[in-house]
């Protein structure tokens, strides 16, 4: 593993992108751009902030966010994969799957037209291996700019057929999350996780009156995230994805999270890009699968 000095002497470029020591003596790069600034950490390439030319923050951040090997950073862009939420056959595995608790490897960063794009990828090896016996390459690629843009693309690098689920876990920022609203969904079926995964119809814009842990099925469109207290609207654009899952612990939940805690709640809301359950992706020996979110406001 190269150190701060060598990955920022490798990546950095002046002025714009410099390689830190971040939280929990854990390297990140950080970006800041006439169109954008930004933080990613190799530990998960869990992306931990973007914030527009003459915006406020779009990602929530916990306040009480753990920074330690095999934990996950709490808000941000967590990347679930190759199992979403508690795997089936084995409920001692990492939630999630184990990717967001890696240190990937740092590949490359360019700049162009006011766009920092960070490429990190992570494989197969005998520590995922204890987990899931499956050969695989998994790269990504943020991109920071007037909006954020982020790709995970997965390789079959085995000689098997390769089956997995996936999400872009992204945490939002918003006023009061009993205010907001997220259109696009209208019409479309969710498993509500809250009540015993019974399958329930969406009636007009999504909003939030108590924990919130839905699975919408077959969706591709946009998604809409209006917050009248901070007076804007996400929007998240969505390719190669099937399923969005909508999550808020509300109080209680999130009181018992030591890396939340009771008094943040109200100021996130998840909005996840994802292929899960039925719309889990196979892949041929060789092939492969891109699955990517764009963020803009406005």
């Amino acid at each position: 593993m190269r150190t701060i000095a060598e990955l920022n002497q490798h990546c950095g470029i002046p002025g714009i992108v410099s390689v830190v020591e971040g939280n929990g003596h854990l390297p990140k790069i950080r970006i800041t751009s006439r169109a954008a600034s930004g933080e990613i950490y190799l530990h998960g390439a869990h992306v931990t902030s973007w914030q527009p030319a003459g915006a406020k923050e779009v990602l929530f951040l916990s306040p009480h966010s753990l920074y330690q090997d095999g934990v996950a950073i709490r808000g941000g862009v967590p990347i679930c994969f190759p199992w979403f939420g508690n795997k089936a056959d084995d409920p001692q595995a990492p939630a999630h799957g184990f990717v967001r608790t890696k240190t990937w490897h740092l590949e490359s960063v360019e700049h162009k037209r006011d766009t920092v794009t960070v490429r990190m990828f992570t494989e197969s090896s005998k520590s995922t291996k204890k987990w899931w016996p499956s050969d695989f390459r998994l790269s990504y690629r943020a991109s920071f700019g007037a909006e954020l843009a982020l790709e995970a693309i997965v390789t079959n690098t085995g000689d098997e057929p390769l089956s997995f689920e996936e999400a872009l876990h992204a945490y939002y920022r918003v006023g009061d999350v009993t205010k907001a609203s997220v259109a696009g969904l209208d019409g479309v079926q969710y498993l509500d996780k809250t009540d015993g995964f019974r399958e329930k119809p969406q009636a007009d814009e999504v909003v939030i009156t108590g924990e919130t842990d839905r699975v919408y099925l077959n969706t591709e469109g946009k998604l809409y995230l209006s917050d009248p207290v901070l007076q804007r609207r996400t929007m998240v654009i969505k390719e190669n994805s099937r399923n969005t899952v909508v999550w808020n612990p509300w109080s209680e939940k999130a009181a018992a999270m030591k890396d939340l805690g009771a008094e943040v709640w109200k100021s996130m809301l998840c909005l996840e890009v994802a292929n899960v359950g039925n719309n889990a992706v196979t892949l041929a020996p060789g092939e492969q699968h891109a699955m990517q979110a764009r963020v803009k406001l406005g």
